[in-house]
């Protein structure tokens, strides 16, 4: 024994035993930090006895200074911490998830192609996902649980005698079909990783999302197209015919055949196309300018008919028709209304809703959108001629009832029908909910130089408004797109005033128009603060789902318009291009129907 303690193996046990001891001692003295010390970790209250007080001064005075803080080594509290789910519910846990994402606020990223696949994917995901945690069928229930059973709600019973291993049910569980295996579809002879259910979903067919050609099929050049947001310098017309402002001069590009002819060239006066619009069925064709003139011309001859000279104190940066009443916003925050039919030069009404300059304007003279109803002062029945020759053809009677959209620099939306709406500029507005104001509706005329007053003014944006589009399928659907600083598509429903729906597209919306073959909604986009910037993309309305996003020009895609048959569109940006896509599909039957669930349409 003593050969083994004298050993060299006994030395360096001895050894190992003393460091522990003085290592335990160490421990056992509170640490002190900056020479104060510390409470301990344990919440005990401590009861000093002499013998500890001795022993804790007689190693305070054994100490020459304060002790440093990485000399003290962590305390072991135990083992480590292992999670469990036994008494969670994972039913419960499922539907409590937040399907709201992170809570600061995220910019939606336009992808650089078409999502529907990936949104039909998750969709489909996510319902599997909640038939195998939450599953509907009885046969499969979740993990089970013991009822919980008041204790003095037992009665008190005799045991019994009976076989320990004898496997029995229990009695207050639901009763075990005994012919179960019989069936052959059961999920016990399943060799999938699903439930039934979520295999039916899986192998269902789907319908595939609608083929959009990625690529321009025409692309043509267009040299001193302006780069400016607030300008409307392409339309194309019912008889196939595109009209394009390019500097002071108006260029008409025909369809079928290619051919280009220039319409007018307006440098001789030194000024410059601010812009162009259609009316709706004809090929009479409005130009407005940066001085603030308004011109109509015949396209079929290339002849001027008149001109308002000036229409407006400054540029002209919004026209639309309606029927044989042209209406022009200008940067003088002025709406001027004329009727082409009369001789003189002056507007039959004056509205004046914005604050700035108004850049977006639109008629809702749709098939979708008309209700009954006159226009007003200035809509005669009979067709007069201008001057010494008369517009011809194509100027139908469209204007019953029909409202008129504004969107101005001011970031608001203004909804105005000419025939309730007419009333003194001196009346008070109402609010009739948060961001919206209503006129109120009276018999009060207006002069002819008094404003009226708009029937809704929506304040929801907040940058300006340049697009407006009214839904051609159902009535009072008005889609309006906000600029850099909003970046929102939002509905609205302008026979109540109320916002249907709103999508936040993460860059500055330039332009809207609506299928007319199918309920979709294009859009064109300029700057913004990711990395997809100057898309068209195209929505499914309601849902809102992205159809495609077409990409090819490297400026803001400023410029939208359709083509009569509502299959091709055109965009135009500052790249000096005109770029011509096939978006929608085609008619089933050469001439569209009108939708049977409009029902606002057989209001008289």
């Amino acid at each position: 024994m003593s050969a083994l303690k004298n050993s060299p193996f006994g030395k360096r046990l001895r050894a190992f035993h003393s460091e522990t001891d003085d290592d335990g001692a160490q421990r056992r003295i509170k640490p002190r930090i900056f020479g104060l010390n510390t409470p301990s970790l344990d919440s005990r209250p401590t009861v000093a006895t002499p013998a500890t007080t001795t022993a804790t001064t007689a190693t305070t005075s054994d100490s020459t200074g304060p002790d440093s803080p990485l000399d003290s080594r962590p305390t072991n509290y135990g083992d480590r911490f292992v999670p469990t789910r036994d008494t969670g519910d994972m039913r419960t846990s499922y539907h409590l998830m937040d399907d709201s994402g992170p809570c600061t606020p995220s910019k939606r990223i336009i992808p650089s192609e078409s999502d529907a696949l990936k949104e039909q994917a998750n969709a489909i995901f996510t319902s599997i996902l909640h038939t195998e945690v939450t599953p509907p069928s009885p046969n499969r229930p979740a993990s089970p649980s013991r009822p919980s059973v008041p204790a003095s709600s037992i009665p008190p019973s005799t045991p019994t005698r009976r076989r320990i291993f004898h496997y029995t049910s229990p009695s207050s569980g639901p009763p075990t079909p005994t012919r179960r295996l019989d069936t052959p579809t059961d999920e016990a002879y399943s060799m999938s990783p699903v439930r039934a259910s979520s295999r039916q979903l899986l192998e269902s067919p789907r319908r595939q999302p609608r083929a959009v050609c990625k690529t321009p099929y025409r692309v043509l050049d267009a040299p001193d197209l302006a780069d400016d947001f607030y300008l409307n310098l392409v339309d194309w017309s019912t008889t196939n015919i595109l009209g394009v402002g390019l500097g002071a001069c108006v260029y008409l590009w025909t369809a079928h055949n290619a051919a280009v002819a220039k319409l007018c060239d307006l440098s001789n006066v030194g000024d410059t196309v601010s812009s162009v619009a259609w009316v709706q069925k004809g090929t009479i064709l409005a130009v407005g300018t940066l001085s603030g003139r308004l011109h109509i011309y015949d396209a079929p001859s290339l002849s001027l008919i008149r001109s308002y000279n000036p229409a407006h104190s400054q540029r002209i940066g919004a026209l639309s028709w309606n029927a044989h009443v042209l209406s022009s916003g200008s940067r003088d925050r002025m709406v001027h209304h004329r009727d082409v039919r009369e001789p003189g030069t002056r507007p039959f009404r004056r509205c004046t809703g914005h604050k700035q300059e108004v850049c977006g304007l639109r008629w809702s003279t749709g098939s979708g959108n008309t209700a009954g109803g006159g226009i007003g002062a200035g809509a005669s029945s009979a067709d007069s001629g201008i001057g010494g020759g008369g517009l011809g053809p194509g100027f139908g009677v469209h204007t019953a009832g029909a409202m008129l959209a504004s969107g101005g620099n001011d970031n608001k939306v203004c909804i105005w029908d000419l025939r309730g709406s007419r009333r003194s500029s001196a009346s008070a507005a109402v609010g009739t909910s948060a961001g919206t104001t209503r006129a109120r509706s009276g018999s009060i005329s207006a002069s002819e130089d008094g404003g009226d007053v708009p029937l809704w003014k929506f304040h929801e944006h907040t940058a300006a408004v340049k697009a407006l589009a009214w839904d051609p399928h159902v009535s009072g659907v008005l889609a309006s797109g906000g600029g850099t600083q909003d970046k929102h598509i939002r509905f609205w429903n302008t026979y109540n005033g109320s916002v249907l729906n709103q999508l936040d597209t993460g860059s500055q919306v330039c332009n809207l128009i609506w299928s007319l073959t199918s309920h979709e909604l294009v859009s064109t986009h300029g700057f913004s603060s990711t990395t997809a910037q100057n898309q068209i993309c195209i929505w499914r309305y309601p849902s809102l789902s992205m159809v495609a996003a077409l990409t090819g020009h490297t400026h803001r895609v400023l410029y939208l318009a359709m083509s009569p048959e509502g299959e091709t569109i055109v965009t135009g940006a500052g790249d000096e291009t005109l770029r011509f896509w096939n978006a929608f599909p085609r008619k089933e039957n050469g001439e569209r129907k009108e939708s049977r669930l409009d029902w606002a349409r057989l209001i008289r």
